[in-house]
């Protein structure tokens, strides 16, 4: 078996088993210009592969980082790809540049501070693509609801290095509460699945899993990832516990025992946690302890 081959063979057997963008949990953002570890991250753990033409890449290299995803998409590569804020020029060669290309599952608009520059993204990739927003500023949150709102958005994300640099923002639970609930409710509003959180820098898995856990705690729903090994700790933070689900079975069938009936005012809450645990139990593969 070829080299060729073999990989093409890995990349089914990983795409087969692939957790859906709307219930992915981590999201892993890479340097488009790394495609030396581009494979390596299909391959991974991570639930989706982000390949970062913003931020990431020198303005005097964002045509070389195009190329070589387009080239690694030509062989049979799958991801999705940040792009450049909408006011840029950037943005506009990101659009022609990816609109048909084979492989793109995806666009994460960066800066994202209106619906208009969602809707714009949408229609200039064809109308059929998928648009995450990143929102990284006070204006993009305090706009949350309408870009939630926005026709074809897909999921909301937090940019929080940004959004710390525009508001003078601590990296600290407390202060990144506020967006994250705003991001939350904004979501719950427009009918989406819950908001993707910051990246956690550093390779500490301890700060990674708290900082993963205050987010989970506000109802987001999954996580950026800067490097291959954390993908495996975001996917544990935000999917239900073993523990949660042998609640999650056991409430259910003594609700099914006794007959299916609402007894008191905590019984719907609870009954709605159970079958919400249950549901994402099965999307990942938890089961009970």
């Amino acid at each position: 078996m070829s080299l060729d081959t073999a990989l093409d063979e890995q990349r089914r057997t990983r795409e087969a088993t692939r957790v859906a963008p709307a219930h992915s949990r981590s999201w892993l953002l890479l340097n488009a210009l790394k495609d030396d570890v581009f494979d390596a991250a299909q391959l991974s753990r991570a639930d989706q592969v982000i390949l970062d033409c913003e931020d990431a890449v020198d303005d005097r290299l964002k045509d070389t980082a195009r190329a070589k995803v387009l080239d690694w998409f030509a062989g049979g590569g799958r991801a999705w790809v940040r792009v450049n804020e909408r006011s840029s020029q950037a943005w506009a060669d990101d659009m022609k540049a990816f609109r048909d290309a084979p492989g793109l599952q995806g666009v994460m608009l960066a800066k994202t501070e209106s619906p208009d520059q969602v809707v714009d993204t949408v229609q200039r990739l064809g109308g059929h693509l998928p648009v995450i927003a990143l929102v990284e500023s006070a204006l993009g949150i305090e706009d949350a609801v309408s870009i939630a709102r926005a026709p074809g958005v897909f999921r909301l994300a937090f940019g929080s290095g940004d959004y710390r640099r525009d508001t003078g923002a601590a990296n600290e639970p407390l202060a990144m509460a506020y967006p994250r609930s705003r991001l939350v409710l904004a979501s719950r509003i427009g009918g989406l699945t819950g908001p993707i959180d910051g990246p956690t820098v550093g390779t500490s898995h301890p700060l990674l899993r708290e900082q993963s856990s205050d987010a989970v705690d506000l109802g987001m729903t999954g996580k950026l990832c800067l490097d291959l090994d954390q993908p495996a700790v975001v996917n544990e933070s935000f999917s239900p516990s073993p523990a949660d689900v042998a609640w999650a079975v056991d409430f259910l069938a003594d609700f099914e025992a006794s007959g299916g009936v609402i007894r008191d005012g905590s019984d719907k809450p609870r009954l709605g946690r159970a079958r919400l645990i249950q549901e994402r139990a099965a999307l990942f593969g938890v089961n009970p302890s």
